[in-house]
């Protein structure tokens, strides 16, 4: 029925991911994915509304490219919900991936434009479950390489998307939502999934009915109508969305992502049937399918044996620089894959590692639910284990804020900014800690670096411009 983004068929079975034998090959495309993984075909098709190309392409190790909403005809196709579906293929080389999409997008031959700007999306590696700095380094690496590390720039898309998408601010399930640290993209998740969940009624509902014994009961009891009377909202999301991107992205620029939530689930294993687990995971695919925009999933080798990969995100209507760009930049990803294969830490440290990244986890759950000391505590053993990671000196500096430990938190900032001086939100941080310390004018300095590194991000807009007013 083209409904999950797992890959399983109780019908049929599950076919089997050649990459990692005991987990879910993705979907809802999952034969074709697995067809070309396994080596049976240089490229295949597939249908890709809510993640159906881009989830099995990343856990099966393939390219995967979903068009831009509507450039290439569905005629012939059995819909799944019209105003998010799109045909996308396949492939492991990436000039057939590039061949494939001049055919299917009917191409001429025009000069090829160098990209300009990557975003990296901090807040959507945030939600990963695996290491960000593991899925973000070779794609720095390899940009830097490639067109010069003036290209690269971060973004909090959350925080940009809820600025630019007005009819989200009051839905999410159908309620506000606005203390959620993903509010928005949740909001956009929520939205997509009930656009789905109506035009597959629309589409499928008179033949499920008259055959329900055969239809999985998940599917089923997926089809009420409830939020119907908000459709309209969501098709007003919908232009917004693809707006606020194409504003971002404009002609070439290209926003990256993970594809999916962490490494593929095992087959039966209880994720799979997890609410919290696919709203995550379809809060990263909710960007191209509500926003048409265009988005390619490129392999970055493998964590715990299980394939990884991040996404590229151009504009709708740059299918051909975002097709272009991925055939140019493919081959110093590989080699950046290689490099971080062969640099691998000793068994030892990778455990260090692994346990330091669950301890922040832990701290990043304890900090939601307002235990400041607890969270605290957590990121200091994260540190301990591996203190070479920006981020948990970043997130303890939040923690001290909350208990007005200015002096400990503007230390802890500048701890993460020596490793990272890319870091924004540990420039937001210290520039906070500074501002209540007194050191206006470094306070000051602190938010105006991170608006350089991140020119949308409207809290240190909105604290420089208050700073000026109080002490011009």
């Amino acid at each position: 029925m083209a409904y999950s983004i797992h890959g399983e068929n109780k019908h049929f079975g599950t076919p089997t991911n050649p990459a990692a034998s005991d987990r879910v090959p993705g979907g809802c495309s999952s034969g074709s994915a697995v067809a070309v993984a396994g080596g049976m075909v240089d490229f295949a098709l597939g249908i890709d509304s809510i993640g159906g190309v881009r989830v099995p392409g990343g856990y099966c190790g393939v390219l995967a490219f979903r068009p831009s909403h509507a450039v290439i005809s569905n005629s012939g196709v059995i819909p799944v919900a019209p105003s998010l579906d799109t045909i996308g293929w396949f492939a492991k080389d990436p000039i057939v991936l590039r061949r494939v999409g001049h055919l299917l997008l009917k191409l001429s031959y025009t000069d090829i434009r160098l990209p300009r700007h990557f975003y990296i999306a901090d807040d959507c590696f945030e939600i990963s479950k695996i290491p960000a700095r593991r899925l973000t380094q070779v794609v720095t690496k390899s940009v830097e390489k490639l067109y010069g590390r003036q290209v690269l720039s971060h973004v909090n898309l959350g925080n940009y998307l809820a600025s630019k998408i007005p009819s989200l601010r009051n839905y999410s399930n159908g309620q506000k939502n606005g203390d959620s640290k993903f509010s928005s993209l949740q909001a956009l998740s929520s939205a997509m999934q009930l656009l789905h969940k109506h035009e597959f009624r629309d589409q499928h509902n008179e033949w499920i009915n008259s055959a329900k014994s055969a239809v999985d009961a998940s599917i089923v009891g997926n089809l009420s109508d409830d939020g119907d009377s908000t459709i309209n909202i969501v098709q007003d999301a919908r232009k917004e969305v693809r707006l606020a991107l194409n504003t971002l992205l404009k002609d070439d620029g290209i926003l990256v992502i993970p594809t999916a939530l962490g490494c593929p689930p095992k087959l039966n294993a209880r994720e799979l049937s997890s609410t919290s687990y696919n709203a995550e995971t379809l809060c990263l695919q909710s960007l191209s399918s509500m926003s048409g925009c265009c988005q390619v999933t490129v392999p970055i080798g493998t964590h715990d044996k299980c394939p990884i990969s991040v996404s590229f995100i151009a504009r709708h209507g740059g299918d051909r620089f975002l097709l272009d760009t991925t055939q140019a930049i493919y081959a110093t990803i590989q080699e950046q894959v290689e490099i971080l294969a062969k640099s691998n830490p000793s068994s030892k440290e990778a455990m260090n590692e692994e346990a330091a990244e669950a301890a922040k986890e832990k701290g990043n759950s304890a900090f939601k639910e307002k235990q400041w000391q607890k969270a605290i505590n957590l990121y200091t053993e994260a540190i301990k284990l591996n203190g070479k990671v920006a981020t948990y000196y970043s997130n303890r500096a939040a923690a001290f804020l909350e208990l007005a430990n200015y002096r400990q938190a503007e230390t802890d900032c500048t701890s993460a900014i020596d490793i990272d001086p890319k870091i924004v939100k540990a420039y937001l941080r210290r520039g906070t800690a500074r501002e209540m310390l007194g050191y206006y004018k470094d306070a000051v300095d602190d938010f105006s670096h991170a608006l350089v590194l991140e020119p949308m991000n409207k809290t240190a807009g909105v604290a420089i411009n208050r700073l000026k007013k109080l002490f011009p």
